[in-house]
This record gives C-alpha cells, sequence and structure tokens, in this order.
C-alpha cells in the first residue's frame, strides 16, 4: 500500500498540481497587496477619501472610529469594505489567469493539418473541372483514363 502511494504522489501531474497551487496561493498573496495597498487607496481617494478596508456596519450598539478597534472588543459587525476588497481581488485574480492562459493556448502547438486529398481534378480534353473518380466528362463527353 505505501509502495502504491509512493508512486501515486510521485506522478508529474500530481508534482505538477502541487507546484501550481503553491504559486496560486503566491500570486494571490501578490494580487491581494496589489488591490490592498496600489489600487484602493487611490480608488478611494477619488471617491472621497473613503478606505474600503474601514467600512463596516457595526451591530451592538456601540460607537467605533475604525474596524480594528471593533474588532478589539470583539464587537458584530458586518465587513462590507472587506467583502469589497476580496471581490475585486477575485476579479483581478481571474482576469490575470484568463490572460496566462489565453497565451498559454496560443504557445502550444497547433496539430499540423493533414494534407489535403483532391477531390477535382481536370479533364485532359476540355481542361473542365471533374469529379476525381470520373471517367467520362461531363463536359465534352470525352472518356478519361484511369489513373
Amino acid at each position: 500500500m505505501l509502495k502504491e502511494f509512493k508512486e501515486f504522489a510521485m506522478r508529474g501531474n500530481m508534482l505538477d498540481m502541487a507546484v501550481g497551487i503553491i504559486i496560486g496561493a503566491a500570486f494571490g498573496k501578490i494580487i491581494s497587496s496589489l488591490v490592498g495597498d496600489v489600487l484602493m487607496p487611490p480608488i478611494g481617494l477619488l471617491l472621497g477619501k473613503i478606505d474600503f478596508s474601514n467600512l463596516f456596519i457595526n451591530l451592538s450598539g456601540q460607537q467605533f472610529t475604525s474596524l480594528a478597534d471593533a474588532k478589539a472588543v470583539g464587537a458584530a459587525t458586518i465587513n462590507y469594505g472587506t467583502f469589497i476588497n476580496t471581490v475585486i481581488d477575485f476579479v483581478i485574480v481571474a482576469f490575470a489567469i484568463f490572460l496566462l492562459i489565453k497565451q498559454v493556448n496560443r504557445l502550444k502547438r497547433q496539430p499540423e493539418p493533414a494534407p489535403a486529398v483532391p477531390t477535382t481534378k481536370e479533364c485532359s480534353f476540355c481542361l473542365s473541372v471533374i469529379p476525381i473518380k470520373a471517367t467520362r466528362c461531363p463536359h465534352c463527353t470525352s472518356e478519361l483514363r484511369v489513373a
């Protein structure tokens, strides 16, 4: 059983999948940083100096100036700003993966097209185009040589 598990775990596609998951997780962190640290501050500034990560609805009835203060005391909150950041993260990651897959598919070798089998030939007498299996030309009625 241990030998079978080792063979299963060491297959090429299993290792490829593991590497893909690790790289995907690291890529997700990069995108999260891009959204939270680079994209959202200018968007928040354009929308009236809004910090999306600090948008929340307080359900406890107490007053808090920030989401961190509410979390520190364990207050019940709906963190819709964090949700907005997460949705933007997802859209950017999905778009980046789409572009990556599109490029990989373009770089994959396309199979060579099979050589075309002729379906017509020319009549050696009147030079009309006729079916390849024809033994008599329908235009000049000449008998054709069978090749």
